[in-house]
C-alpha cells in the first residue's frame, strides 16, 4: 500500500489541508490518517470509498492501480 501512501499525502497536499482538517472533513481519526501516510497501517475498503470520493478520484488511482 506503498502508493496509496505516496497518493493520499500528495493529494492532502495538493489541497492544503493538514492532517487535522482532512480528518475533520473525513470523520476519520488523525492517529488513522498518520498512519496510512507514513504506510504503518491499511485503510479499509469503506475508507478508501470515502477518500476517493473526497478528492473525486478512483479507487483505483489511490491504490496505485492506474495513473
Amino acid at each position: 500500500m506503498r502508493k496509496f501512501a505516496e497518493r493520499l499525502k500528495e493529494l492532502r497536499l495538493e489541497k492544503e489541508l493538514s492532517i487535522a482538517m482532512l480528518s475533520k472533513e473525513l470523520k476519520l481519526g488523525v492517529a488513522s490518517i498518520c498512519r496510512w501516510e507514513n504506510n504503518q497501517s491499511d485503510a479499509k475498503g469503506d475508507q478508501i470509498i470515502i477518500i476517493a470520493k473526497f478528492f473525486n478520484v478512483s479507487s483505483d488511482y489511490l491504490l496505485g492501480l492506474e495513473d
